[in-house]
């Protein structure tokens, strides 16, 4: 009997709300997802849950049916297809914010900017009132974002509120439109902006992943979207895209990054090579030998945990 393929479901959803038990709601997750062969990351906290995970069909359903009988019926879960398992292993984990900012007080949850429809949004975004501000971190804004976008070039989403202290001037008597990769990083961005005193306030309705599903003419996106598993970039199309990452910058390759003579693989790029020592690309090489050797067995490379 001829083995039937089954195609990889790559489900992403978050909700912010309040969630008390943090442990039972981490057994019971921890223990469907791993009975049903699950992988990827499920984030609880105090102020919801933030997931992206991966199995095939049958799984995906039964461990969506339980987080919404468990946190929420109102989750949007958001679907994606891939010809591999893009996750190494499966991570429940406690934490205090299921994306860090680092402000304490916000409710995303009460208080968040108005949502614009995806296939409202190249309209809303060229009124000349509206400033575009990319929430995403700056090497995923490298590979791809909406055009004439504000980009604050963080390296990280915890930066973004003294970007914004510093950029009072470029904000000031604007309609403020943010977007990031799902949605979950201008919900809490958007709070934080209205809880310091902003008004007018938007966010895209479910991250670029979701406008690039609904719209079928992106007149205003340009590039692909970063992705943190390891299709590393998906096109307009939602389908894998050119990118690789680099193992010691984790920054997206192109074609062209991996032409370079300081392109080693698994061991250095363009972005990283003058920056990491010997030592550290002498245990990078190693690494990447393990790999080959795990390749060579038919066996799977999952490295360290964290």
């Amino acid at each position: 009997m001829t083995k039937v393929h089954q195609q990889n479901i790559v489900c992403s959803f978050y909700q912010f709300l309040k969630i008390v038990d943090l442990k039972n709601l981490k057994i019971k997750i921890f223990n469907q997802a791993k009975k049903n062969k699950i992988l990827g990351t499920i984030l609880i906290a105090q102020e919801g849950i933030n997931g992206t995970i991966s199995g095939n069909n049958e799984s995906i359903k039964k461990i969506t049916k339980l987080v919404k009988k468990e946190v929420s019926e109102d989750i949007l879960f958001k679907y994606s297809k891939n010809d591999k398992q893009p996750f190494l292993r499966l991570k429940v984990k406690i934490k205090r914010e299921i994306v860090r900012l680092g402000i304490k007080g916000l409710k995303p949850n009460v208080n968040t900017g108005k949502y614009v429809n995806p296939k409202e949004w190249d309209n809303f975004i060229t009124n000349k009132d509206v400033i575009t501000l990319d929430t995403r971190n700056n090497y995923e804004t490298e590979i791809g974002s909406f055009k004439e976008s504000i980009i604050p070039k963080t390296k990280t989403f915890s930066e973004f509120p003294d970007w914004i202290k510093q950029n009072k001037e470029i904000l000031k008597n604007k309609k403020i439109a943010m977007y990031c990769t799902g949605g979950i990083r201008c919900e809490k961005a958007s709070s934080y902006l209205l809880d310091i005193g902003y008004e007018d306030v938007f966010q895209l309705e479910g991250g670029v992943l979701n406008y690039l599903k609904e719209v079928k003419n992106k007149k205003r996106w340009k590039g692909e979207c970063f992705v943190f598993d390891d299709r590393v970039s998906v096109n307009d199309k939602l389908e894998k895209g050119n990118f690789i990452q680099c193992f010691a910058c984790r920054n997206p390759l192109s074609k062209k990054d991996r032409l370079s003579r300081d392109y080693i693989k698994g061991v250095s790029c363009p972005n990283c090579y003058s920056k990491t020592s010997s030592k550290k690309k002498e245990s990078f090489i190693e690494r990447q030998k393990q790999i080959n050797l795990s390749k060579v067995r038919g066996e799977k490379h999952i490295g360290n945990k964290e």
